[in-house]
């Protein structure tokens, strides 16, 4: 069986710099990154790898360097003001740096707006040869996996996806039966991580643990095991995992990104 392949996504090491990011996957042993080109949200600590040409470079010479690739990029915002054309200069720079996916957000209440341009943003991604992934979250327009298939589906679009995100599965009471009516062709990679606790009511504090508080694989109470052979076999993971605990005690970016590889090959083992 081919080795799978392993992506460091950028919230697990934020604090880093994209050619800082590449060289950390490259030690701990992953075969490809994720690069944010959008931040998540205004206060986040950005890089302006779009912006900022002698970045993109840096970026690129590390890439060629190591022999790490790009698989997806992120986060790109469907909300009910966005004109899906102004996101071709960002779908420029992920086919620059050699991405194959593309990660989206749902964040417009009117369902067939969104779906409508979804559709177009699948049409403006396919020409960079880029396939977008819907990520279904709970506090957004697209909460679970029903409404993320609902929407990729009527889009109509032979590169819309789905994005499975081990935390937003659990947090918002999406089900394996359901999975099982993906179409494996809906899915390019998916994100892992581990949750503990119960489903809290507030979803502000859901919101704070999926961008602080995530455990590694095999550290917390999801049915991991599930879900991964639920899962299309191999399917690429990309380790999603910020731990900001972890960070504020003083625990390196490089030892967190072994931590989530090493664990996450320890779960893969037993499937």
């Amino acid at each position: 069986m081919s080795e799978r392949n392993l992506s460091l996504a950028a919230l697990t090491v934020l604090e880093l710099s994209p050619p800082d990011m590449v060289e950390v996957a490259a030690r701990a042993g992953y075969s490809h990154v994720g690069l944010r080109l959008v931040p998540a949200t205004p206060e986040e600590h950005h890089f302006p790898l779009v912006a900022d040409a002698g970045l993109r470079r840096q970026t690129q010479a590390r890439l060629r360097d190591t022999g790490i690739k790009v698989f997806d990029v992120e986060i790109l915002r469907l909300k009910p003001e966005t004109l899906v054309a102004d996101f071709e200069p960002i779908l420029a720079v992920g086919a620059e740096l050699g991405a194959s996916t593309v990660l989206v957000a749902g964040n417009d209440p009117d369902e067939a707006r969104l779906t409508d341009n979804f559709a177009a943003f699948c049409d403006l991604a396919a020409g960079f040869g880029l396939y977008p992934h819907l990520e279904f979250m709970p506090w957004t327009d697209a909460r679970d996996l029903t409404q993320a298939m609902r929407i990729v589906d009527n889009a109509g679009r032979a590169n819309g996806c789905v994005l499975v995100d081990a935390f937003h599965f659990n947090r918002s009471g999406s089900r394996l039966e359901d999975l099982a009516r993906l179409d494996p062709a809906r899915m390019h990679y998916a994100q892992l991580c581990d949750v503990a606790g119960p489903v809290p009511d507030d979803m502000d504090e859901i919101l704070r643990q999926a961008r602080n508080e995530r455990r590694f694989p095999g550290d917390g109470d999801c049915d991991l095991l599930g879900l991964l052979r639920a899962l299309p076999a191999n399917l690429p993971l990309s380790l999603e995992i910020p731990t900001r605990q972890l960070y504020e005690q003083g625990v390196g970016a490089l030892e967190r990104a072994q931590i989530a590889i090493d664990k996450a090959r320890t779960l893969l083992a037993r499937i």
